[in-house]
C-alpha cells in the first residue's frame, strides 16, 4: 500500500503546548466533535471514489491522497477535542458511527449518475468545508483550535482545485451541461442535513438518548450556522458558480450569496430551541 504524507503540515506542527482551556467554547467544542467523525472517515470514501474510477488509476491516486489527508484533519481535531474533554473516547465514538454510516463501497457507478457529476458533488464538499473552517477559526478564541482550522481550510482549498480540475476533464468526456451540474449542485447541498452529519453529532456528543435526526441536525445546524459570516458565504457562491459553469463574479452571485446568509440567519432561528 503507497505510503502518503500531507506535504504541507503534520500533526507535529500545530501548536499543541499553546491550549487555552479558558477559551474552549462548549458549543463550538460539540461541533468539531462531529467534525472529526467525518473528516476521519476519508478512507471510506476514497474506496468509493476509486471503485467508481476504476479505470482511471491518475485520479485513483489523487483520491488516496485526498482521503490521506482527510483522515489527518479527522486526527487533528479529534487530539483537540480529546484535550478539551479528556473524557472524549473518539475511538469508540466514532466506530459507532463507521458503524451506522454506510458507503456503496464496491459501485462500479456513481451515485450521481455520472463521473462528471461525481466530480461536481465533491467540489461542493470542498466548498463547504474550506469556508466552515474559516469561519471557525475566525469564530474561536482558542490558539490550537484556530491553526487547526487554518490548516484545514487551506487544504479543503487546494482538495477543491484538484476535484474541479479532473471535473473539467469529465465534463469534456460526457458533456455534462450546466444545468445539469447546477442540479447536482443543489441536490449535494441539500444533503448537509442528512444521516451522516446527523449521526456524527450524535455519535460525538451523546449521552444515552436515542438517534433522532431531526432533533441532531438542528443541533448541529443552530451551533454550526452561527458561526459564518457574509464573506464566508460569498465565497463559497463564487467557487460553487464556477464549478457549476457560471461566472463567479455577478451581480447574481452576489444576490445569492445574500439569500443564502438571509437563509442561514433564518434556520438558526428556527434551531435555536434544540438542546442536545
Amino acid at each position: 500500500m503507497t505510503e502518503y504524507r500531507n506535504k504541507y503540515w503534520t500533526l507535529d506542527d500545530i501548536p499543541w503546548d499553546r491550549f487555552d482551556p479558558t477559551k474552549v467554547d462548549p458549543d463550538m467544542l460539540r461541533i468539531v466533535k462531529a467534525a472529526a467523525m467525518v473528516e476521519y472517515n476519508g478512507g471510506i470514501y476514497a474506496e468509493y471514489l476509486c471503485s467508481v474510477f476504476g479505470d482511471d488509476p491518475q485520479f485513483q491516486e489523487a483520491a488516496q491522497r485526498w482521503a490521506f489527508e482527510e483522515v489527518q484533519h479527522g486526527s487533528a481535531l479529534a487530539r483537540w477535542a480529546q484535550i478539551a474533554d479528556p473524557d472524549f473516547d473518539f475511538e469508540n465514538r466514532f466506530a459507532e458511527f463507521a458503524d451506522k454510516i454506510k458507503l456503496p463501497v464496491g459501485a462500479d457507478n456513481s451515485v450521481r449518475g455520472t463521473r462528471c457529476g461525481e466530480l461536481v458533488a465533491r467540489c461542493m464538499v470542498e466548498v463547504g468545508t474550506s469556508s466552515y473552517y474559516s469561519a471557525l477559526r475566525e469564530a474561536s478564541d482558542e490558539p490550537v483550535l484556530r491553526a487547526i482550522c487554518e490548516k484545514i481550510a487551506q487544504d479543503e482549498i487546494r482538495h477543491y482545485k484538484l476535484f474541479y480540475t479532473h471535473m473539467e476533464r469529465y465534463r469534456d468526456i460526457e458533456n455534462l451541461g450546466k444545468l445539469k451540474r447546477l442540479w447536482i449542485g443543489l441536490g449535494r447541498i441539500g444533503e448537509s442535513e442528512d444521516d451522516e452529519l446527523a449521526y456524527a453529532y450524535h455519535a460525538a456528543n451523546n449521552t444515552g438518548e436515542p438517534y433522532n435526526r431531526k432533533r441532531c441536525i438542528r443541533a448541529y445546524m443552530s451551533r454550526a450556522y452561527g458561526f459564518y459570516e457574509i464573506r464566508h458565504v460569498e465565497r463559497a457562491v463564487t467557487l460553487i458558480f464556477k464549478a457549476i459553469g457560471f461566472a463567479p463574479h455577478s451581480r447574481v452571485s452576489n444576490w445569492i450569496a445574500r439569500g443564502a446568509v438571509w437563509f442561514l440567519n433564518l434556520r438558526i432561528g428556527r434551531n435555536t430551541e434544540a438542546t442536545v
